[in-house]
């Protein structure tokens, strides 16, 4: 399967989302490169720390959604919880010892894409005008600050 690329359909227009999801494309990356070279710790490393990524996204995503008033945050976060049960299967697998580095790369390739496209372009409309407020508050005790040390460090 070829690496995943950025394209400008899976902009938000929110800098600090697409920083993220490109974080998540990167892990999705780096999982194919352990596949391609049969690494088990590799795979399970990648596996864990996009995981635990994914999770600090998500919670980081979801904040700003309230924070946004966004009226659909609780579908939105009911999406994002199903594919955390999904993914955490998977590594229950992969920590009983399957192969499950092909089938989870083709799902999160595809789950990414899509989400990107559909479900978080859905909020944009609502989060952005309040997200430039937000970011022009860079400031220490300013909310972007204080959510990227929370979900970040």
């Amino acid at each position: 399967m070829a690496y995943l690329t950025w394209s400008a359909d899976l902009d938000t227009g929110i800098g600090e989302i697409d920083n993220q999801h490109k974080q998540i494309m990167d892990f999705i990356n780096r999982l194919d490169d352990a596949r391609q070279h049969t690494d088990r710790a590799a795979i399970v490393s990648v596996v864990d720390d996009l995981v635990e990524y994914s999770l600090s996204h998500f919670a980081f995503e979801e904040c700003l959604l309230e924070d946004a008033g966004y009226e659909f945050v609780r579908g939105h976060k009911k999406v994002h919880e199903l594919f955390v049960r999904r993914v955490s299967g998977f590594q229950e697998r992969l920590q009983r010892g399957e192969d499950i580095s092909h089938e989870l790369h083709s799902l999160l390739h595809r789950w990414l894409f899509s989400h990107i496209r559909h479900d978080d372009h859905a909020y944009v409309a609502t989060v952005r005008p309040k997200m430039k407020a937000l970011v022009e508050e860079k400031q220490e005790g300013g909310w972007l600050g204080r959510a990227l040390r929370r979900f970040f460090t």
